[in-house]
């Protein structure tokens, strides 16, 4: 167990972004499409956060042409280049999973001040 545990934490990423729940947040993925590489740009809520260590992961929501679109984001991939804060929440809850089913102005958060 112990050879796994120094293993998983060379694979960590030292500097961890600081962001919570609810927070709106713009990811930066890198995408192979063939032999090419491009950074693409993932913007919205984060409603979840899970795991710890290695395995550790986050949700990210948004609603594009009315069709609410959700990605989980390893937080420690090398796939995920940056994680930028675009604005804080206020929640009082650990997962936002209630947002999925609000439409419109009912399905924002307030903005932590």
């Amino acid at each position: 167990m112990d050879a796994l545990k120094t293993i998983a934490s060379d694979s960590l990423k030292n500097e961890l972004p600081q962001f919570n729940i609810g927070d709106t947040v713009k990811v930066s993925v890198n995408i192979r499409e063939g032999q090419r590489e491009r950074i693409q740009m993932f913007e919205g809520t984060v409603i979840a956060k899970k795991g710890s260590g290695v395995a550790e992961t986050f949700t990210v929501r948004r609603v594009a042409y009315g069709v609410g679109v959700e990605r989980v984001f390893p937080v420690h991939s090398p796939n995920v280049k940056d994680v930028q804060v675009i604005r804080r929440g206020k929640v009082r809850r650990a997962k936002l999973y209630y947002l999925r089913n609000r439409v419109g102005k009912a399905a924002k958060v307030k903005e932590l001040i």
